[in-house]
């Protein structure tokens, strides 16, 4: 089988859409090696370079021009005699010949129809016409969780038959042991406090860093911080500076994959407070490192978490700070919710996405 995948976001996305394009082409290609993968792009990057090694990845180079990824991809797909084409990030090609080829997309969320406010009013208006034409124009819709589905169904109004919901693993670095020499290397390179609580995630309204740092406002709680800066990183940095907690959070940068695994491994806890994700990655990288999840009763983030993460009211600061204290103080629950936690996150591993990607394939060929 021959399977084309819209490539950009696996060259030029360092995270989410980025990380699961590399994700999926990455796991295909080791657990259904007899396929032939291409991705296509007008460029490619240093990103996926060790993917891209693989005899069985192939970059093409597509067509040039304007919108050359809405009006020349697919056919350039067909040309290649691709039995199936992938757009792994909401949308299609508006234009395609009369040569046969399958059509599936991967929807990861639609919180721009849920909560509008994060967005100008120009790109809810063009995401909804991206996504609903991809809807229809394909075979069908992969969906990263319940949630998701639940909401194209509603938004998009696409029957529920025309969706598969297969999950998304995480970096392989989260399930890896990294060795001792690692784990000083990124305590010394990071100044790391000896016990902390961990956030990872871009710095913005929705993700809701603010509640977490009005929890640990009267604590000695240390806070770490990997995420990109937003405008709304001024509103954090004016309460910290309000309340005397500059030296209580710390903002990490220029964190590797690898660095980035060893920190989630020291990590006491990790707070994900976000109002409403797609899937939440970040919660999976915590169970895979063995660390103990607190995270929002919304959206998809029970899913991810499972029975063993302990769950707030991301609106409730004071439900943040109580459910954080109670773990901080209490090593033994620590330690049976980590390893119940690592007991569900085997199911979100490469080789059970890989199969049921590939079942999903073979079904619509």
């Amino acid at each position: 089988m021959k399977i084309a995948f819209d490539a950009k976001r696996f060259f030029h996305n360092t995270s989410g859409l980025g990380n699961y394009s590399r994700d999926l082409v990455r796991i295909l290609s080791q657990y259904e090696p007899d396929n032939e993968y291409l991705l296509l792009n007008k460029n490619k990057s240093e990103r996926g370079k060790d993917i891209l090694g693989r005899p069985n990845v192939k970059f093409v180079e597509t067509s040039k021009g304007n919108f050359s990824r809405q009006l020349k991809m697919g056919k350039d797909a067909q040309k290649l005699g691709a039995d199936i084409y992938h757009g792994l990030s909401g949308e299609l090609p508006l234009k395609w010949d009369q040569k046969p080829i399958k059509k599936i997309v991967t929807i990861h969320d639609l919180i721009f129809v849920r909560y509008p406010q994060y967005y100008s009013f120009f790109d809810r208006k063009i995401h909804f016409w991206k996504f609903k034409k991809a809807a229809e124009m394909a075979d069908k819709i992969i969906a990263i969780s319940e949630q998701t589905k639940r909401d194209i169904i509603e938004f998009l109004k696409v029957p529920e038959s025309k969706i598969e919901v297969i999950y998304q693993g995480c970096h392989k670095a989260f399930k890896e042991q990294q060795s001792s020499e690692q784990i000083q290397a990124a305590k010394d390179k990071f100044n790391l406090p000896e016990r902390f609580i961990l956030n990872v995630g871009t710095i913005e309204d929705r993700k809701n860093l603010l509640n977490v740092v009005k929890a640990i406002r009267d604590t000695e709680i240390p806070l770490v911080v990997v995420g990109k800066k937003t405008k709304y990183y001024q509103k954090i940095e004016s309460f910290l500076k309000k309340n005397k907690m500059e030296k209580q959070v710390h903002f990490l940068e220029g964190v590797s994959m690898d660095e980035l695994a060893v920190i989630y491994k020291l990590a006491n806890i990790f707070v994900y407070p976000s109002f409403f994700e797609g899937f939440g990655i970040p919660v999976i990288e915590a169970l895979f490192s063995k660390t103990v999840v607190v995270t929002s009763n919304t959206s998809c983030l029970p899913e991810a978490g499972g029975k063993d993460s302990v769950y707030i009211d991301p609106k409730n600061d004071l439900d943040i700070k109580a459910k954080i204290k109670f773990l901080w103080e209490n090593e033994s629950e620590r330690k049976r919710r980590e390893e119940k936690g690592f007991e569900f996150v085997q199911k979100f591993n490469d080789e059970p996405i890989a199969k049921a990607l590939m079942n999903l394939y073979q079904k619509i060929i």
